[in-house]
């Protein structure tokens, strides 16, 4: 008599409850795949992926914290075998890349993850990469990027005392004013020194910034 193989388990997180209830819908149908528990924020998470240590954690990259880079960095530390997914709306290069950095080999855009999330929770518990088709270009300009001979680096060392600063309170979620307020400089100064650590960093896009804050946050 043939084995039962063994379902997938999954933990979702996502603020959004009805982002929640449509992923668990899609994963339901798929006969190999079992969603194990939801969480609503990032702490409620970090307890339900360290008590039923799933083989999958999908994760919103955006929620209340610790969010999903946090909690990816965490899985990635503790040397747990749970493989993380990120879902979001966004398909910055940025973001990508920040993820790909801690170890997730997941990435899926919100938009479709209707047709998507089901394949890569598969190929990623497989041991496998699976990233949005959305995002094919980025993933390209990264490897010509580290196949590039002399690439040129960018470090947090390259900023000021002052660039960190405002870097450390982007991280925090500041607005030009608060940073402004807190350093005691204007807000055009502020302007200024975030339009200079982005070009001293590679940053470019919307979200560039924070992303890269957020990610590096311990190193400020």
């Amino acid at each position: 008599m043939a084995k039962t193989k063994a379902k997938i388990k999954v933990i979702l997180a996502d603020d959004h409850h009805i982002v929640r209830a449509g992923i668990r819908q899609l994963l339901e149908s798929a006969k190999d795949i079992q969603v194990i528990a939801e969480a609503g924020d990032g702490e409620e998470a970090q307890a339900l992926i360290q008590q039923h240590k799933p083989d999958v954690a999908v994760l919103d990259i955006n929620m209340p914290p610790p969010d999903g880079f946090a909690i990816a960095r965490e899985i990635q530390q503790a040397r747990l075998s749970v493989e993380a997914i990120f879902l979001t709306m966004h398909k910055d290069e940025a973001l990508l890349n920040a993820a790909l950095d801690v170890g997730v080999k997941g990435f899926i855009v919100k938009d479709g993850a209707a047709n998507e999330i089901v394949g890569c929770i598969k190929a990623v518990a497989a041991g496998q990469s699976f990233f949005s088709p959305a995002l094919s270009s980025h993933l390209l300009t990264r490897r010509n990027k580290a196949e590039k001979p002399g690439a040129q680096s960018h470090s947090i060392r390259d900023l000021t005392a002052s660039e960190r600063r405002v870097l450390l309170l982007v991280a925090e979620s500041k607005s030009n004013k608060e940073i402004a307020g807190e350093m005691f400089i204007s807000v055009r100064t502020v302007e200024h020194h975030r339009s200079n650590i982005c070009a001293k960093l590679g940053l470019s896009g919307k979200n560039a910034l924070l992303t890269f804050a957020l990610t590096h946050k311990s190193e400020l």
